[in-house]
């Protein structure tokens, strides 16, 4: 979120730390960056870990399978009624 609060130039709290310390040397964004994709990171893996709680074995085997799924073409196909059939002449 920082990241996008820098580049659409809003405040990220950055500037003011809350905690009383001094805001980072020289490459201080750069250790942010890499700490706000470990956080990201972690984050969604707490939330696969939730996810395959919440879930029961049948419907994870469902997700993991999904798009190897077979659909049935659609009913009647591309050939309408009224369509003229060129190889076959009604009497």
């Amino acid at each position: 979120m920082s990241f996008l609060r820098r580049l659409l130039g809003g405040d990220d709290g950055a500037t003011q730390p809350t905690n009383g310390a001094t805001p980072p040397a020289d490459g201080g964004d750069a250790v942010d960056a890499v700490d706000d994709a470990e956080a990201e990171r972690i984050h969604e893996r707490e939330l696969a870990r939730g996810e395959s709680e919440r879930l029961d074995e049948l419907r994870l085997r469902q997700l993991k399978y999904a798009d190897k799924a077979w659909t049935p073409p659609a009913q009647g196909g591309e050939r309408r009624a009224d369509d003229e059939d060129a190889g076959t002449e009604r009497s």
